[in-house]
């Protein structure tokens, strides 16, 4: 069932965790951050339980640096069995499967000439986002910076900037239902992706990381068999075309710091605690 509430929510969510960053020293009760989005403690109880499934005081844990060192220590056993798989992992929360098939050459030179891409603006849990297909798969995923739809629409053609780029959300709709509004398929979905070779190696290494799971960017290198890559692979997480799809939100500093992200480092945090009470963790 598709619903727009989430989008509402997180926009609240997001102003609280930028009230927790500015405040963080003093450490602010959920009384006077539920002030700061204009809600009563009672109502800020019922928005986390709404979008997050789980109570404040655990969403807040969950974003303590404590909390993201724990996280990396317990993480290396999933990442030890989902890279054995050789499979990308599925999330515990949706059966989602994803392939990537990457442009040959020839494509990456061409730079999207003769390709067709659809796009559309839809909510999700974690604000409106962007969603470009290909007739070979979704090309993109980005999430929309403070409703700056021009600015997405425009790194989007720049990225391919030979294609035939056309505003289509009704091409663009089933896939961020399956994405997010969990619409089951049997099929895998699709990535169609334009990326240097070692982009798609660490690309192709992010889909590993399970729900709930975080890596460093030191265990990326290693897992890609490249230890001393850790500056190119950081470089190739902050490329990654395909939000949420490709975790890239899931690579946090080894010292447990959750880092910078493409879309914004409060949605980053939002995406990490509301994986890890998902998924119970």
């Amino acid at each position: 069932m598709k619903t727009t509430a989430p989008v509402n929510d997180y926009q609240r969510i997001e102003k609280a965790i930028l009230f927790l960053e500015k405040n963080a020293l003093r450490r602010p009760d959920l009384r006077e951050i539920a002030r700061s989005v204009n809600l009563s403690q009672y109502h800020f109880q019922r928005l986390f339980r709404r979008w997050a499934g789980i109570s404040p005081k655990r969403f807040l844990q969950a974003l303590t640096l404590e909390r993201a060192k724990e996280a990396l220590k317990s993480s290396g056993s999933l990442l030890d069995v989902t890279y054995g798989t050789g499979l990308s992992s599925p999330g515990r929360l949706h059966d989602l499967f994803v392939n990537i098939e990457a442009v040959t050459p020839d494509e990456f030179r061409k730079q999207g000439a003769s390709l067709k891409i659809r796009f559309g603006f839809h909510p999700s849990p974690f604000g409106e986002c962007l969603v470009a297909v290909t007739d070979r798969g979704i090309s993109n995923l980005a999430f929309v910076p403070q409703g700056n739809r021009s600015k997405i629409i425009s790194e989007l053609k720049n990225q391919w900037k030979h294609a035939e780029v056309l505003e289509d959300p009704s091409a663009t709709g089933p896939y961020a239902d399956r994405i997010f509004n969990a619409v089951k398929s049997a099929d895998p979905l699709t990535l169609y992706l334009k990326g240097t070779n070692f982009q798609i190696k660490v690309w192709q290494a992010l889909l590993k990381i399970p729900s709930g799971a975080v890596a460093s960017y030191e265990d990326i290198a290693r897992r890609i068999g490249n230890p001393n890559s850790v500056r190119a692979v950081a470089n190739a997480v902050a490329h990654n075309p395909v939000a949420y799809l490709i975790p890239c939100h899931r690579v946090i500093r080894k010292t447990g710091a959750i880092g910078g992200y493409r879309w914004g480092g409060p949605r980053k945090k939002a995406l990490l605690a509301w994986e890890a009470g998902k998924e119970g963790l």
